[in-house]
């Protein structure tokens, strides 16, 4: 409304009626543009920190392909790929449903990650723009990585390096990463008895279907899942538990930019999640 005010008046006073008139017009085009524009915001538009905005779709796209490229990246930080790291990268596509011409993307992309002169901090750097900065997003793409390296069931110093570079490249510590780390490869043994976090399938899906051996090994990996220690009373455990969901959940990284064809992915890492708190529950007892 405050356009057509002003070019109303704008338009009277420079040009008289016809002025008004267009001035009228004028001020309804600046009045559309400014709802558009604060709609965006409201739905986390790129400028607030998320996707958002017309060029969403183009976002999410360059963070799949950056995802895969990264990928091939550390894959190749030991010198040759092993079929264990092919294999998780078919997994992957197989596990967001990637039609033919994102498959070949992918692989592409893929590819390029595994070059002599591929730039990773400059990709980095696009990671950082098209995810807007935001924590969730950023630490989802480094577990994605984190679970790369961990393809064949161990990390190469040089895998760890690279590991170093990309969290360093997207903002957080060594300090950080080595945490996670920690937990992803609890988390590898966990998924042996039935959960999954970055390579396996999580088998049922429904509370009780769920069969876990609760040996102190199983234990001692659920607490690590969780990033806490085995001394951790039950308010701990807790409030892991829930900082991990919120930071996981799928719709939550979907609201703010997580491209749909990770979905899948998302879901599984949360329930890996809560696979390792009903554990820690069943075994101490509390609800």
């Amino acid at each position: 409304m405050i356009g057509k005010i002003l070019g109303v008046f704008f338009g009277m006073l420079f040009g008289g009626p016809l002025g008004a008139l267009f001035g009228l017009f004028l001020g309804h085009q600046f009045d559309k543009a400014r709802r558009l524009n604060q709609s965006g915001f409201a739905r986390g538009g790129f400028n607030r920190g998320g996707f958002g905005g017309a060029d969403q779709a183009q976002r999410q796209e360059e963070f799949l392909n950056a995802a895969y490229a990264v990928m091939g990246h550390v894959a190749k930080a030991k010198g040759q790929v092993t079929p264990e790291e092919i294999q998780l990268a078919t997994i992957m596509m197989d596990r967001m449903n990637l039609n033919n011409e994102q498959k070949r993307a992918a692989q592409e992309a893929f590819r390029e990650g595994k070059s002599a002169d591929f730039p990773l901090e400059r990709i980095l750097d696009k990671v950082r723009i098209s995810s807007g900065g935001r924590h969730d997003l950023l630490q989802f793409f480094l577990e994605l990585q984190i679970s790369a390296a961990f393809a064949d069931g161990s990390i190469h110093p040089t895998e760890r390096e690279v590991l170093h570079r990309i969290a360093q490249g997207l903002g957080f510590s060594s300090q950080q990463l080595e945490q996670r780390l920690r937990m992803q490869e609890a988390a590898f043994r966990f998924q042996q008895g039935g959960g999954n976090f970055g390579g396996g399938h999580y088998q049922g899906g429904q509370q009780g279907s769920w069969q876990q051996t609760s040996s102190a090994s199983q234990l001692s990996d659920a607490y690590d899942v969780l990033g806490i220690s085995e001394d951790a009373d039950s308010k701990a455990v807790k409030r892991a538990y829930r900082k991990l969901m919120n930071e996981h959940h799928p719709d939550k990284l979907m609201a703010k930019g997580l491209p749909p064809e990770m979905m899948n992915v998302a879901k599984e890492k949360s329930q890996e999640i809560q696979n390792a708190y009903d554990l820690i529950k069943k075994v101490k007892g509390f609800k």
